[in-house]
């Protein structure tokens, strides 16, 4: 396990830092969440050379895929930035893209 602790520590890490960020008053070494304390647990606990290399191999493809998922997310919502909006935003939003503006009728009737 010495040989690859500089691995393991540098793939834990990693797995923190694909993790979700927590809030603003919360450091992630004051209070770790279950799952690090999970992925901390199992990365330090000791296993023998012949099952190491293939859970290196094992953390560095979820590192990956939660690399993906991530920019997966931040594409979504950059090339889509109406997804979150309701309906009515989006149809104000849309008409103001092509140089109109809703009737303000409607937007007395609202109140």
């Amino acid at each position: 396990m010495s040989s690859h602790s500089p691995a393991l520590r540098s793939i834990y890490r990693r797995l923190l830092r694909e993790l979700p960020s927590r809030s603003q008053g919360e450091t992630i070494l004051s209070s770790p969440s279950p799952l690090q304390r999970r992925i901390r647990n199992t990365i330090s606990t000791p296993i023998d050379t012949t099952s190491a290399v293939p859970r290196i191999e094992e953390a560095e493809q979820f590192i990956q895929y939660a690399q993906a998922q991530r920019m997966y997310a931040t594409l979504i919502e950059r090339y889509n930035p109406g997804m979150n909006m309701n309906e009515e935003e989006r149809v104000r939003l849309t008409a103001r893209r092509v140089g109109m503006n809703l009737p303000i009728t409607d937007l007395f009737e609202k109140k």
